[in-house]
């Protein structure tokens, strides 16, 4: 039975908090992502702020921590273009952490064609590859912290996508930034199924979400011409961080649903995804080992 209520697209149950736990935000100093930080500090969690720009990042932390008077808040650099610095940051969290509550994969670029630091084409090696590695090195503190959850930040955007397995990292052909986008939001889906099923019985959950239109920063690497157009429309039609944000809150920290696992919301609704959404899960899964050399960890 739930027991939260949602107004006007706003999670309300102030009684769900998250004292003692331990979260790690990808992507967390603008946008959904520091949106998210902000709500989970209110509610009592020790928060890594795993980003790239640390000045930036101290920037957002201070202020979420004077606002919120939480002063365990913590910045631990990790860029998701890079699989070493994914490593570095993960061997940080050991030195630092025995325990991990919640992850939430939150980080995400739209792309023109660019490579990673690994070669890889960057809205797959960033929103897909980064997030796949950061998750498998700390999988066993986060089964060893169970209950625990883990929450995968997608997009309605996969129902267009269609993955070519014959090129996935877009060595042939690149299908253009917003395709490469929506790929790597089918790539999340996929993954979180495939987790999901590896995860049953250990007390992890696993789950994805579309927050919706939000007016954030994800299209900063797109041409300034194109930026200049779409900027207006975002600004007006889209929502707030604060309001995007509320989805990935409650799937954090909501008790009634501290056992779901393997579904995939669009603001707070429950939906099947895509076709393409519920197949290959296994392949990509096998794929993403081999490209991010994970045995080798």
């Amino acid at each position: 039975m739930q027991t939260y209520e949602i107004k006007n697209k706003i999670y309300i149950n102030d009684s769900a908090r998250i004292d003692g736990k331990v979260v790690i935000i990808t992507g967390c100093n603008t946008g959904i992502g520091k949106a998210v930080a902000h709500d989970l500090a209110k509610r009592g969690g020790k928060i890594y702020f795993a980003c790239r720009n640390e000045e930036k990042t101290m920037a957002a932390l201070n202020e979420i921590k004077e606002s919120t008077k939480n002063e365990q808040l913590y910045f631990l650099k990790l860029d998701l273009s890079s699989l070493q610095s994914v490593r570095d940051f993960a061997q940080k969290f050991r030195e630092l952490e025995t325990r991990l509550d919640i992850l939430i994969n939150n980080a995400g670029v739209m792309s023109p064609l660019n490579r990673t630091a690994d070669g890889f084409e960057m809205n797959f090696g960033v929103n897909h590859l980064g997030h796949f590695l950061l998750t498998n090195l700390l999988l066993d503190i986060i089964k060893a912290s169970a209950p625990s959850r883990i929450i995968v930040t997608s997009s309605s955007l996969h129902n267009i996508a269609n993955i070519n397995q014959e090129d996935i990292n877009s060595e042939k052909s690149f299908p253009g930034a917003f395709k490469g986008y929506a790929n790597s939001k089918l790539c999340n889906i996929l993954f979180m199924r495939e987790l999901s099923k590896r995860l049953q019985g250990t007390g992890v959950t696993v789950n994805a979400l579309c927050p919706g239109p939000v007016n954030t920063e994800a299209i900063r690497y797109l041409n300034p011409v194109v930026r200049f157009f779409i900027s207006p429309i975002k600004k007006y039609f889209h929502n707030t961080p604060e309001v995007g944000c509320q989805s990935t809150v409650l799937l954090a920290v909501e008790p009634s649903i501290s056992e779901v696992t393997g579904n995939y919301y669009d603001q707070f609704e429950k939906k099947e995804p895509s076709i393409r959404g519920q197949n290959y899960e296994e392949w990509l899964w096998e794929k993403s080992v081999e490209l991010t050399k994970l045995n080798e960890s």
